[in-house]
């Protein structure tokens, strides 16, 4: 039985015993309802994130090497009816939503309106979501997800208005990891002339990253992509000083490419959704320096042994994926820099 009264956590659409945040509950009430802090949302487009993505297209690979679209649609499905969010239960992460504000409630502090078209900052991983349409217009091959159905906001949930000159899908897919670059800002914004490293560069949040970084203040930016086709994309888009090739989860290698082009460097930023780059970040930043690890495959324990096996003395931050004015500053780049707004088209 759920709570009574709201909570702007969320709490009261918790059903597991004993009570957990929603993030980590199994199961959520989904009723359509309202409590008067709440908004509903008309989900026109799910974004997974990248992490939870990679996992589906790879469990629902055939053995021809092609993706099984329909068994990673049913996938979807069955966790969302399952837990009443978007959590994959392997990868732990969910992603976020664009949609229509249907209803407000009355006690609402998130200035929204009816008609607002909006893309939330909080992961599905916590959002009351009902998927009404079967997913029949996805083919499954893809991070975008055209949906009908409807989400729930709690008190203290984030949503933007997506703005009018922007493309929504190029919208979603900037709000989508906002919260990097911001983070990049902060930290770089406390070093004097830094070195920034960017692993997993050539991708949406690496490259608002670098350009974070080089607006901070950084002195020389270093972008990590694992292949030759990423190093021309990411050349071609002329944000990085320095472009280098190297397998992120070979830790020697990793730091061997950051040094010849300038490391170790002050601030890593890890950005790629694969797992097995702790050891290599570590390596890669100077003593004193710090590693933003800002994806969803990274081991947490992994990186906290691997610093102390290593002795390395650098601070390691988990990207929380807010920091305020979050949104206002990726769109700002984005608009800013036209190489990052074509390698962010380039994906739509």
């Amino acid at each position: 039985m759920t709570q009574s009264v709201s909570d702007p956590t969320g709490l009261h659409r918790v059903l597991d015993r004993p009570l957990v945040l929603p993030q980590a509950a199994q199961r959520l009430d989904t009723r359509r309802e309202l409590w008067p802090d709440e908004v509903r949302i008309r989900v026109e487009k799910l974004n997974l994130d990248a992490a939870s993505y990679r996992q589906l297209e790879r469990t629902h690979t055939t053995e021809a090497g092609e993706v099984d679209g329909d068994a990673v649609r049913a996938a979807v499905l069955d966790i969302v009816a399952a837990r009443g969010k978007m959590q994959n239960p392997e990868t732990g992460s969910g992603g976020m939503l664009v949609g229509t504000v249907e209803e407000v409630g009355e006690r609402s502090p998130l200035g929204l309106r009816v008609g607002d078209r909006v893309a939330t900052l909080v992961s599905l991983t916590l959002t009351p979501l009902v998927v009404e349409d079967g997913l029949e217009r996805w083919d499954g091959r893809g991070e975008q997800v055209p949906c009908d159905g409807y989400a729930v906001l709690f008190g203290r949930s984030i949503a933007a208005v997506i703005p009018d000159d922007l493309d929504p899908d190029l919208s979603l897919s900037v709000m989508d990891v906002c919260g990097a670059p911001a983070l990049t800002t902060r930290v770089v914004g406390r070093y004097q002339g830094a070195t920034v490293a960017v692993v997993g560069a050539a991708g949406k949040s690496g490259s608002l990253s670098l350009v974070a970084a080089k607006e901070a203040g950084a002195a020389r930016t270093i972008g990590v992509v694992p292949h030759q086709g990423e190093a021309d994309l990411l050349t071609g888009a002329g944000i990085a000083d320095e472009v280098v090739i190297a397998d992120a989860r070979d830790p020697v290698a990793l730091r061997d490419a950051v040094v010849r082009a300038g490391g170790p460097a002050d601030v890593t930023v890890v950005c790629v959704d694969v797992p097995g780059c702790e050891g290599g970040a570590i390596l890669a930043t100077s003593d004193g320096g710090t590693v933003i690890f800002f994806s969803m495959a990274t081991s947490f324990s992994a990186a906290a042994l691997g610093a102390e096996g290593l002795a390395a003395d650098v601070t390691m931050l988990v990207g929380n994926g807010y920091t305020p004015g979050h949104a206002d500053l990726a769109l700002r780049l984005l608009r800013g820099n036209e190489g990052v707004r074509r390698l962010f088209e380039r994906r739509l």
